[in-house]
């Protein structure tokens, strides 16, 4: 088991010095062994296959799904702004897209391409314009990190041992829809991709700046973690908060990056 471990472990890094990328602001580097020109589409076919599932409600009018779609076009527009700024631009392929699902589930997420739904079930503890900016922002954080790919591109380097790189870095889009829907749980199931510690942080980090960039205070991201650390108390942990950071840690991690985050806010 021993020399097992060892001979993945030395296959992955083999494959990183092969294939990585380099995520946005954090400047972290990430294993790359699938493009977004094989996961974007699969995730859109997935996307479009739980909006039209029966069980899906999609809230398509009213002033909630209203605020999720302005709320995200703000987002997007400064995040393409950012984008362009800073040289990623022709390294990104967004095609955004923003829905309101009728459950009571609190949770929301933000697949590749920029695909995005919120719970109304995480409407109560967002409450207002900006906490639902820290949820947005927070897990179209985990998108531009592209934190889906690069757990895809660890299953497959763990597929690949000891093979050679070239196996790994090959067209895997027979795969990649299957991955896709696996990670995500579609198919008649709410959606749901749990992410690391590690990158549940560096989406915190990247959606301060992006709510920020888009003009809401970061600041209310604390009161925002706050009511959702409530939500845990007395009771089953939501699942937008499995495999996160503890709420203390979460919280105190938040503060710190703050004043980072306030150095783009423009009210």
């Amino acid at each position: 088991m021993k020399n097992l471990k060892l001979t993945l472990a030395a296959a992955i890094t083999a494959v990183g010095l092969y294939a990585c990328s380099t995520v946005p602001l954090t400047g972290r580097s990430q294993l790359s062994l699938v493009s977004d020109s094989e996961v974007n589409p699969a995730a859109a076919a997935s996307y479009r296959q739980l909006l039209s599932d029966p069980k899906t409600k999609v809230v398509s009018s009213g002033s909630d799904a209203q605020r999720v779609k302005a709320i995200g076009g703000r987002l997007a527009n400064a995040i393409e702004r950012y984008l362009q700024q800073n040289g990623y631009a022709d390294k990104y392929q967004f095609a955004w897209e923003f829905n309101l699902i009728q459950s009571p589930e609190v949770n929301a997420w933000c697949m590749p391409g920029g695909k995005v739904a919120v719970y109304s079930g995480i409407l109560p503890v967002t409450r207002t314009d900006a906490g639902l900016a820290v949820v947005m922002g927070h897990e179209i954080g985990h998108a531009i990190a592209r934190h889906s790919a690069e757990r895809l591109s660890q299953q497959l380097a763990l597929q690949t041992g000891g093979a050679v790189v070239g196996a790994a870095t090959g067209n895997q889009s027979s795969t990649t829809q299957t991955a896709i829907n696996t990670l995500y749980g579609v198919g008649g199931q709410l959606a749901l991709l749990k992410y690391s510690r590690a990158q549940e942080s560096e989406a915190d980090r990247l959606g301060l700046t992006f709510m920020a960039m888009a003009g809401y205070n970061p600041n209310e991201a604390v009161a925002f973690w706050q009511r959702m650390a409530a939500q845990s108390k007395g009771g089953a942990q939501p699942e937008f908060l499995s495999t996160h950071p503890s709420d203390a840690t979460r919280i105190a991690n938040i503060q710190r990056l703050i004043p980072e985050a306030m150095k783009y806010y423009k009210p």
